[in-house]
Parts: structure tokens; sequence; C-alpha cells
């Protein structure tokens, strides 16, 4: 069983884009709040795999992210968020039915922590604490933006404002995977399993990545179709983490696409977290230097992805893909393979430039960018300094042309805020 824990000196940071993606979770999860009895009609849940969180378009959405190939808009990732953060509570919902479901939250029977500063609260704002932990975000952070590229660097010779953050970056996703564990939620606790790879990563560079390889590892066999151990998994939330190596797994857990687990949740939890395990899985490969397996795991999530809508949020995902795929035939001195990834990153934000009015050119540039700076430096790996210095310069100065534009974007658009503001 697992120890219920209170940690009251993880940093709790909880910014305003967390906030307003765990308001708007919630609301599309279809929460009810549990009635007094008697329990009125209440409809049950749709089938599994019914759900299909963001694959799903919308008509209109506050994010405004437009479709590339097909009308409507998608909704920046708010279903997939829902479906993630109630997976547990859709399952028990199937299993055992609305009235018993609502009567145990009811009750306050269902899954929730009983200890530390968090007791007092209830399953739900539990959750919403998790969601904002996991997916906080803050404008100063070294690595805010969409883009998810591994870059090699040791760890610990940095600025120590940095390094603070990272640390802090670090606690938190131990915290959110404790948090996921006690309110039995299987799919936060993969996706945190991967943030903490990637903290691990950031703070400690190479020198983690064997711990960092462990979690991600650990978090593609929770998603996975076999078993895993809630024990085995519960040890990586520990301050100092010591692994017994004579421990016997007591794999009893079905993973996310098990058969089993598949009578009751959709396929899609399960296709989300390995799509983020894959991802933080290859990038600590690269960190080991074993490119070969790094690459086979950034290509696992390929067929994943097909099949999404095109907008900027889904086209990120795999421009860092095809970056960080091209990446590992560079560090093996192998440019002729690497090449065609960058073209495909750099035509994911020519796509945005090219689709006037619907695609979003802010993206597109960065893209564009991001694909043309990659491409310079694996030109320096390989030795063809001048093309790579004549593409550096090539960068920096669309960089500062696309930095002016985006300022004078910022001021247009609080010129007509306070506009707004003065006129109502």
């Amino acid at each position: 069983m697992i120890n219920e824990r209170e940690n009251d000196e993880s940093p709790m940071l909880f910014f305003e884009k967390a906030e307003r993606l765990a308001h708007m979770a919630l609301i599309q999860s279809n929460y009810v709040p549990p009635p007094r009895h008697p329990l009125p009609p209440f409809p049950s849940p749709s089938s599994p795999q019914e759900q299909i969180g963001s694959r799903q378009p919308v008509v209109a959405s506050e994010c405004g992210y437009k479709l590339l190939e097909e009308d409507g808009y998608d909704d920046g990732g708010v279903a997939d968020l829902a479906l993630l953060v109630d997976l547990n509570d859709w399952a028990i919902r199937r299993k055992h039915g609305n009235a018993e479901y609502f009567n145990a939250l009811a009750n306050d029977k269902l899954p929730r922590i009983m200890e530390g500063p968090m007791s007092e609260k209830s399953r739900r704002d539990q959750k919403v604490d998790l969601v904002q932990l996991l997916f906080s975000e803050n404008n100063e952070s070294e690595d805010k933006g969409p883009a998810e590229i591994y870059l090699d660097h040791r760890g610990g010779n940095d600025d120590p404002s940095f390094m603070k953050q990272r640390e802090q970056k670090l606690a938190q996703a131990k915290t959110s995977l404790q948090f996921s564990l006690l309110l039995r939620e299987p799919a936060l606790a993969s996706l945190s399993l991967s943030e903490l790879c990637k903290r691990r990563l950031a703070f400690y560079g190479k020198n983690g990545a064997e711990d960092a390889l462990r979690c991600a590892d650990k978090a593609v066999e929770i998603a996975g179709d076999g078993f895993w151990d809630d024990d085995d998994i519960f040890v990586e939330a520990d301050d100092v983490v010591t692994i017994d190596t004579n421990y016997e797994k007591n794999e009893t857990m079905p993973g996310l696409s098990n058969s089993f687990s598949l009578k009751f949740i959709s396929l899609r939890a399960s296709q989300l977290c390995l799509r983020s395990a894959y991802l933080q899985r290859g990038n600590a490969l690269a960190a080991l230097g074993r490119e070969v397996e790094s690459r086979e795991s950034y290509l696992k999530i390929l067929p994943l992805i097909k099949g999404e809508l095109r907008c900027s949020r889904t086209d990120w995902e795999k421009h860092s893909l095809y970056i960080n795929i091209g990446n590992t035939y560079c560090r093996s001195g192998d440019f002729e393979n690497a090449e065609p990834h960058y073209d495909k990153a750099e035509q994911l934000g020519l796509d945005h430039l090219n689709a006037v009015g619907i695609g979003s050119e802010t993206d597109g540039n960065a893209m564009v960018i991001g694909a043309k700076r990659a491409r310079a430096f694996a030109l320096q790996k390989v030795g063809r300094i001048g093309l790579a210095k004549e593409l550096l310069a090539e960068v920096i100065h669309e960089q500062r042309k696309h930095d002016l534009l985006e300022k004078k974007r910022k001021i247009e658009i609080d010129e007509t805020l306070e506009k707004n503001d003065s006129y109502h």
C-alpha cells in the first residue's frame, strides 16, 4: 500500500496559465458536485473510446487556435487535460454506476490526500492544485514556450537564479507525482514521471541522465499495456531516491493501454502519456550518448500523433520531434540524414506563414527560425563553418525582426485593451 505523506516544504508555484487551464479543464470534464439524497437522474458516461479529447475540433475557442486543414478550432488541449484529470473518476463511474460513485464522493470514500495542509481540501480541489502544480509555467522561466528540444549541457554550471528555478521545478514534479499516486490518477502519475525526467536532466545535466531515464521508463510502464507496481513508482517522489536492486516488483496495477483498463478508460489517455514519456525518454537517452535508441524513442511518437488536428499547438510537438530526430543524426556526424528532418520542421512553420488569416504568424516565424538555428548548429558540428555562419547571421536578423514585430503587436493589443476599458 502507498503511505500517505505530507510535504510541507515543496514549492507550490501556481501561475496564471495553470489556473486558467485548470478552470477550463474542470468545466469541460462535466463534473457535477455530489447532490443531496435522493440522487436525481444523471446521464451515464459515454463509452471510453468515444472520449477523443482535443482531437475533436470545436466551433470556437477562447485560445484562438484555428485549424489549418479543416474548419473549426483547436481547444488548446483543454479536453485532453479534462480527460486525464478525471480518468479514475470516469473508470469508477463506468464500473459501479453514477449512484454509487456520487454516494462515495459525498461520503468522502474516494481516494484523497488525508494528511498535511492539503487534507482540508476536497478531492476536487486537490485535483485542481495538482493540475496547477504539474502544468504551471512562469513567464520568467528559462524553458517557457512550446518547443521541447534536447540541449546538451552538464548541469550545475549555470546562473544561480536558473539553478534555483530548476531545483524548484524538480521539487514540484516530485510533489505532483506524490499527489497523483495518492489520488489514484495513473495518467497524471505518468505525466509527472515524464516531467521528473525532464527536470532531472535540466538540473543535473548528463550526471542525472540515468535517473531521468529510469523515470521515463516508469512513465512508459504506467501508460503501457502491461502492469506496474505503485510502490516502485512512489520511490521517485522521495527527496533522496534510493533504488533497492534486490526489490521484487509487485506489478498488479494495469497499464493505461492494458486490455482490462480499456474497458473503462479511453485509449487516448495512454497515447497522450506515451507521447510525453517517449519524448523525455529520447532526451535522456540522448544525454547518455545512446543516439540510435534516442531516435527510436522519438520515432515511436509519430504514429501516436498521426491524425491530430493541424494547428500551432500540435505542429509545435511535431516540430520538436523533427529537430530532435535530426539532432540524433547530427551528433553522430550524419548531416545527410539529419537535414530532411530540419526541412520538415521548417516546412511546418512555412505552412502557418502561407495560410494567411488561418495559420499563426507568430508560431510560424518561430518554427522557421528554430529549424534554421538547429540546421546551423548541425552544419557547425560537421565542420561546415562557412555555411553555419551565414545561416546563423540570417537567423539573428530574422529573430530581431520577429522580436520587433511582436513588440509592436503587444503595444497595439495593450492600446486596444486600454481603449475598451475606457469605453466601458
